[in-house]
């Protein structure tokens, strides 16, 4: 008896607080400005975009999110270094009033195409999974769109044949647009 009465008090308290978050659904897009961490590199402008789901409960959320990401560097003007991503952050977000945010989280990367400058294939120089963390902050308006700034640093060493350490580095511009909210 005692083991079913504490059971339905958990549900119940479940319950309570499922009914107190709200799921997102949305697409975002914007601006890298990568570069990576070898001596003279300079940094390039590329892009991301792709989804993200937002499960939030109060003044809290957790946004996992899936984004084709390019990245690189430019290694002073003699080459580039073109990396194609598909990053997946789960950004813990602490929300203020009227949806102002700062987030953080990890964020792990998959390889999909790594060439220089001229079009030479250089994946086999390039490991294919990348461990990055990401600091932010943004702000989710109340018709949709969402905006946020965000740098991520790369945690790994993802060299596997330049002979030097190679660590990406982002700063990210992002524009997101909510497609559907259920809940509060």
């Amino acid at each position: 008896m005692k083991k079913t009465l504490l059971t339905l008090t958990l549900a119940l308290i479940s319950i309570g607080a499922f009914s107190q978050a709200s799921v997102s659904i949305g697409i975002k897009a914007g601006a890298n400005f990568a570069n990576t961490n070898i001596s003279g590199s300079e940094s390039i402008t590329a892009l991301h975009a792709g989804a993200y789901g937002l499960i939030k409960f109060a003044n809290l959320g957790v946004q996992p999110e899936v984004l084709f990401s390019k990245q690189g560097s430019d290694l002073s003007g003699a080459s580039e270094v073109n990396l194609d991503y598909v990053n997946i952050p789960v950004m813990l977000k602490f929300y203020f009033p009227a949806g102002l945010n700062l987030q953080a989280g990890p964020q792990f990367g998959v390889l999909l195409n790594a060439e220089d400058g001229s079009g030479n294939d250089i994946k086999s120089d390039i490991k294919n999974s990348d461990l990055s963390a990401a600091v932010g902050a943004g702000w989710d308006a109340p018709f949709g769109l969402n905006f946020t700034a965000r740098y991520v640093f790369g945690l790994s060493d993802n060299d596997d044949g330049f002979g030097t350490e190679v660590k990406n580095q982002t700063f990210q511009l992002s524009i997101g647009y909510r497609l559907f909210k259920l809940g509060n």
